[in-house]
């Protein structure tokens, strides 16, 4: 896998804002013809993302590395396994090496949290979906580690999907306004969703054909009877969404209500890094 487009302009901004005018320490204490191999080792079991990106710091500091990955974005990894091995000059590892680490750590946190949210809601239906949540300019890879992860994608952007929040309806004058302004004007056919605060809101929605409903912070007891509503619809019933407020302890409880999808803006926007450290022996 390559990296994602947004990688190559984003790297060179963090090797310009770490490395600036030199990496001095490393230039005056590390000969220049000194080689070595450096490891990247796990420190804490998880799920490995961002190896792209990595490729790419590596890359735009010396072409000359040679890395040889141990692992592939989604492999899960135990404290001591190696996730890659990098040979060459032992000044370019050094310079390399928090940019690199900062990219893979974060986004194999993100890959981590995902998981373990995927596994509390493993034989329910539901599906754990991102949000746009994320670290600016970091979009991409934050969301393609949420896939390696295991759980899916929601919208990218503003531009790829009709989501009617409440802001939209409070702005438009209310749910039938801008469900119907949405419907008059969207010749582009985009999905539509729309976000509802309670079962008389819901109620109100179920009178359009949409595409999916996001039931926010709901009790349990409202998702399930939200869902039931929805599901006497019928096969051509919208999909069902639930967000607001839902953590790893109440994920599942959410998923055994019936909904489709649980979106999660922890996902990207509070995900702890996954430990990951750098080992440098001379060749």
């Amino acid at each position: 896998m390559t990296a994602s487009p947004d990688a190559e302009p984003l790297v060179r901004a963090a090797l310009a804002e770490d490395v600036g005018a030199g990496d001095w320490t490393t230039l005056w204490t590390v000969p220049t013809y000194t080689r070595g191999r450096a490891v990247v080792l796990a420190k804490a079991p998880g799920v490995i993302a961002g190896l792209p990106v990595t490729r790419e710091v590596l890359r735009q500091v010396d072409s000359g590395l040679v890395i040889l990955e141990s692992v592939y974005d989604g492999d899960e990894v135990r404290p001591g396994d190696v996730a890659l091995a990098i040979t060459g000059s032992a000044r370019s590892i050094l310079s390399a090496e928090r940019v690199m680490l900062n990219f893979l750590q974060r986004l194999s946190g993100i890959a981590t949290l995902t998981n373990a949210y995927v596994r509390a809601v493993q034989g329910t239906s539901a599906r754990i979906l991102d949000t746009r949540k994320t670290t600016p300019g970091m979009r991409t890879m934050e969301k393609a580690a949420v896939v390696a992860g295991g759980g899916e994608n929601h919208r990218f952007g503003l531009h790829d999907m009709i989501l009617i929040k409440e802001n939209h309806v409070a702005a438009a004058g209310g749910i039938s306004h801008a469900l119907d302004a949405v419907q008059a004007a969207n010749d582009r056919k985009f999905e539509v969703e729309i976000e509802v605060r309670n079962l008389e809101e819901l109620d109100e929605v179920l009178r359009y054909r949409i595409d999916r409903v996001l039931l926010d912070n709901f009790s349990i007891s409202d998702l399930r009877t939200g869902v039931e509503r929805v599901h006497g619809l019928g096969s051509g019933r919208p999909k069902v969404e639930a967000s607001g407020g839902i953590s790893l302890d109440t994920v599942g409880d959410v998923a055994r209500t019936g909904v489709d999808f649980i979106s999660v803006g922890a996902l990207t926007h509070s995900a702890p890094a996954l430990d990951l450290s750098l080992l440098l022996d001379l060749e």
